[in-house]
């Protein structure tokens, strides 16, 4: 168990990593038969069905955990984009390959960081999940950094390509390290790492690729949008309409 922690706090927190990897694998899923190739339709349905698999286990957690009767579907499906608490940089839009692949890279590199760290918490369902998650993510890292190396090191349009979306991204990547009251109080209970300090594995894992990549670090950003204080911009009303039109339309439907 975790400590003092309140179990709103705990569900509150769970629902923040649960909502991550769902927008992000509705993202990914948005390619398939879209991608460069049948190859890499098939390699980011993968991803996309890992994460999504992530999201179920941990959107059920927070469900149990808020104790409101809510279940996977209810927390995916019937919330307003205010109620999401992603990372913003899960919802921005895929762009082209390129942005796609950057922004995973980016996520891939956190993650591992995060779900090494939650195998160590007191929460024992939070570590199990974390244990899971972490094999797969290892692949999703493998799969972006490859990538964005060939991208980047490739010809000179592809360059040019990761060279945007990586300037583009950069600023997103202020929220995964800025922890609020909720991630002091979760570390301090020992449930999860301090989101600071992710930052330097997670900098050193990014400058490795970029380095392969022939790709330059960017300079610290500003940064506005908070997802996981439910601050968000207009791309993620966007993607909720399209992943909850069903449900919204036929309320309670099953297949």
């Amino acid at each position: 168990m975790s400590g003092s922690l309140a179990d709103a706090d705990r569900a509150r927190y769970v629902l923040r990593l649960a909502d991550t990897s769902l927008i992000l694998a509705q993202q990914l899923g948005a390619w398939i038969g879209h991608a460069p190739a049948l190859e890499e339709d098939l390699g980011l349905a993968n991803v996309a069905l890992d994460l999504l698999g992530q999201g179920r286990l941990l959107l059920t957690y927070a469900g149990e955990l808020e104790g409101r009767g809510r279940d996977e579907d209810a927390l995916a499906f019937l919330r307003e984009p205010a109620d999401f608490v992603n990372l913003a940089l899960a919802e921005q839009p895929n762009g082209d390959f390129g942005q796609t692949v950057m922004r995973q890279l980016l996520l891939d590199a956190w993650q591992i960081e995060l779900f090494e760290a939650l195998e160590r918490s007191c929460d024992e369902r939070l570590a199990q999940i974390a244990a899971k998650a972490v094999k797969e993510t290892r692949y999703h890292l493998r799969y972006s950094s490859g990538w964005v190396v060939r991208l980047g090191d490739g010809t000179a349009e592809s360059h040019e390509r990761a060279r945007q979306a990586l300037e583009r991204l950069w600023p997103y990547t202020a929220e995964l390290f800025d922890a609020d009251p909720l991630e002091e109080a979760i570390a301090a209970a020992g449930m999860g790492p301090h989101a600071a300090e992710l930052a330097p594995r997670w900098r050193a894992r990014i400058q490795d690729v970029l380095t392969e990549a022939t790709l330059t670090l960017p300079p610290p950003a500003s940064f506005r949008w908070y997802g996981k204080r439910g601050q968000h911009g207009e791309h993620l009303g966007h993607l909720l309409a399209q992943m909850q039109i069903l449900q919204r339309t036929y309320p309670g439907a099953r297949w």
